[in-house]
């Protein structure tokens, strides 16, 4: 029994689940080869109050809170759906637009974002540099009325679909992290282009691109806090970013639990169903118990988040603990699937790939034990 998340998540579940199972999954390979989600199936997730669930009903949103968010997370997990880039959208880019933006921005850009008529993406990673946002080359020079923005980032998640993206960049390149500002490039602002979609081992659905800035004239209203703060802000946020990748894990390593154990059920060998091997059951019973384990440890986490008690030390312990249990699990489960779980029309290859990344975005796992070690 879970405890982190109250009956109206669990009822939420339900909307959710069969919105996935009706839009999301069938459509999905398309997208994978596509290399993109449609736009389509954003303006039916925001018709289904699926975007911005957390985000006060004043500016569009569901008017929920971060539990709602970890429903939606978790039900495209369920499926592997690695396509949408929904918890991107809303629960890291609409979040950094409550508490930094001003009324206006709010009002002009949160609305349609909850309606899917807005694409948002956050614009960090740039070519050679990685997890180092302390060392970022995009700039922006004030000309009057205007930022002018040059430079490349690399890896953008709704990077092809994206509308509005928040860039980092150094608008003082003197001040260290004290120069680091976030500004709002908008598509069709001249000067800012998007490359082909990237092409990755996994999270083949999942709209990933470069994007280029060439002397692009940012109003200065675009402009999200206050100039010089970026380097906080993004620090301030890093926290929740950490738990949402940490929470896709257990609902992975549940999800391939089940299914391998159907699999091996199934699967003969030697005269025998390949889960009769006591090889087999033990290796299951492991992965069980270290996906029990992940499960209460994660929901703990939730439940510190929503108490605003989670420090940046346990999110970064979340991330690291939960990622790289996942990765050790679907490589054991997919072992159990022999030959077949090396090809990708079963779920336990897919899960496989796109496993592989989570323990690298949103900081890598070394980043992630330099945080803990500070601590120690």
């Amino acid at each position: 029994m879970r405890t982190a998340l109250r009956e109206d998540h669990e009822q939420f579940r339900d909307q959710v689940r069969k919105f996935v199972q009706r839009e999301i999954a069938p459509h999905h390979h398309a997208w994978e080869k596509a290399g993109v989600v449609s736009r389509e199936a954003w303006l039916k997730a925001g018709r289904e109050g699926l975007l911005l669930c957390a985000i006060p009903e004043a500016y569009g949103g569901g008017g929920g809170d971060f539990g709602h968010s970890i429903v939606v997370i978790e039900e495209l997990m369920r499926v592997l759906a690695s396509g949408p880039g929904f918890p991107l959208h809303s629960d890291i880019v609409a979040p950094y637009i409550l508490a930094y933006g001003t009324e206006e921005q709010k009002q002009r850009w949160l609305p349609p974002m909850a309606r899917g008529e807005i694409i948002g993406a956050i614009a960090m990673t740039e070519p050679g540099l990685g997890s180092d946002l302390k060392s970022v080359r995009t700039t922006a020079r004030r000309e009057g009325g205007h930022y002018v923005l040059t430079g490349q980032k690399t890896f953008i998640t709704n990077g092809l679909n994206a509308d509005l993206v928040i860039v980092v960049c150094k608008t003082d390149p003197a001040a260290g992290t004290r120069g680091i500002s976030l500004l709002c490039a908008e598509a069709g602002m001249p000067g800012f282009t998007k490359g082909a979609p990237l092409e990755k081992i996994g999270l083949k659905a999942q709209d990933t691109a470069e994007l280029f800035f060439d002397e692009v004239r940012v109003p200065v209203g675009n402009l999200l806090g206050e100039e010089g703060k970026g380097f906080g802000y993004l620090m301030h946020q890093l926290a929740q970013e950490r738990l949402m990748i940490a929470v896709r894990s257990p609902v992975v390593m549940e999800t391939m639990l089940e299914e391998t154990i159907a699999y091996t059920r199934g699967r003969k060998a030697f005269g025998q169903a390949v889960f009769d091997f006591q090889n087999t059951r033990f290796k299951l019973a492991e992965i069980k118990a270290r996906t029990v384990a992940c499960r209460v440890f994660i929901d703990h986490c939730i439940a510190l988040h929503f108490e605003k008690k989670l420090t940046p030390e346990m999110a970064a312990i979340a991330k690291l603990y939960a990622t790289e249990a996942q990765g050790q699990a679907v490589d054991e489960l997919l072992q159990l699937h022999g030959g077949y779980g090396f090809m990708r029309e079963y779920p336990i290859a897919r899960a496989f790939v796109d496993s592989r990344v989570q323990r690298i975005y949103g900081g890598t796992s070394e980043i992630m034990k330099e945080i803990i070690a500070r601590g120690l």
